[in-house]
């Protein structure tokens, strides 16, 4: 894989988060204490083997800069600043003019949480004929529906994902990009339709995973409550559902290509079940494979970790012991 630099667009007013957005910047949102969208950002960024990125500031850029400095975990940040706010394509112009002629790279909204395999992104992107992709996913109604059938109606369904796509707001460039005779204005309304005429315009295509923009206060109010037990990992993230003095569930996301730590705990008796997706749990003696809907018992002192070939979500129930882990090798710089 060919050295990538992330672009995040930090500059916007945030204005229908107002007044909230008067005093931070949108990006500095926390969606759980001290953890806001930008941190989440640059984890992911991180984690994906990207370690330069570009911030693109503007409105409040201060307070960017006071809380992450030139490093976050080990990714230098640079900054590009706007003095004017003319758009997305003239902070990513200026973006670009920043990292130099020919590098390929990683532009992010700074308001989008999402859980995108970003190095597979990366992979895909450098394969691909065409010069800029778009990671789309699956649209998720903002409402719930209803089916009708001759006079009456059927059923409902709460919020389905329905049979559109939508620009995720991460875009993958393999080097320069080509802005025409455009100098202001929303990249997506101007130059994207451009390649898209052009046929020079690709994607990057995964569903079934979290996905929010935030930009109004009951988005803000639905990623907290997603992010009230949840952890992100540098594989994915583990979350809490239930925690009695009986038992325990966690559910784990762990993304293709990706595994935990090799680990073992001294008390915690743990049966994996698969929901989706395929990969395997190596064991000091063996290796057992999943596939959905598959079980697999993990007994205390034993060391294990598992590893995703296909995004993989299980639910893992055990004797209620949340901090009994003890690890034996990281396989990510967790710093």
């Amino acid at each position: 894989m060919t050295s990538t630099v992330g672009m995040i667009l930090c500059g916007g007013f945030g204005k229908r988060l107002r007044p909230l957005t008067e005093r931070v910047p949108k990006p500095l949102i926390e969606i759980k204490e001290d953890y806001t969208i930008l941190d989440k950002q640059l984890f992911d960024f991180k984690n994906a083997g990207v370690n330069q990125v570009f911030l693109l500031t503007g409105f409040l850029s201060d307070k960017i800069r006071e809380r992450f400095g030139d490093d976050y975990m080990g990714v230098k940040i640079e900054y590009v600043e706007e003095d004017k706010p003319l758009g997305t394509l003239n902070a990513i112009r200026l973006g670009m003019e920043a990292v130099g002629p020919g590098k390929q790279c990683v532009i992010r909204n700074g308001d989008v949480v999402a859980d995108l395999n970003i190095k597979k992104m990366i992979e895909s992107g450098e394969k691909s004929d065409h010069p800029l992709s778009i990671f789309i996913t699956r649209m998720v109604s903002p409402y719930g529906i209803v089916e009708i059938s001759g006079d009456r109606l059927v059923s409902f369904k709460e919020k389905p994902v329905l049979d559109y796509y939508i620009n995720g707001g991460v875009y993958f460039s393999k080097g320069d990009i080509d802005f025409g005779d455009f100098d202001v204005g929303d990249i997506e309304k101007t130059v994207f339709p451009m390649y898209a005429k052009n046929n020079q315009l690709g994607y990057y295509q995964e569903d079934g995973l979290f996905w929010m923009a935030i930009d109004t206060s009951k988005e803000l109010e639905e990623i907290r409550k997603e992010y009230q037990n949840r952890e992100d990992k540098p594989w994915g993230y583990e979350k809490i559902l239930i925690n009695t003095e009986k038992y325990l569930t966690k559910e784990l996301f762990i993304r293709e290509g990706y595994q935990t730590s090799y680990h073992h705990h001294p008390q915690k008796d743990e049966t994996m079940y698969i929901l989706s997706g395929a990969g395997y749990i190596e064991f000091e003696d063996r290796k057992e494979y999943f596939g959905k809907n598959d079980t697999i018992r993990i007994k205390p002192l034993e060391n294990h970790t598992i590893v995703a070939m296909e995004n993989t979500v299980l639910h893992e129930i055990s004797t209620p012991h949340p901090d009994d882990t003890v690890r034996v090798k990281d396989y990510y710089d967790i710093r």
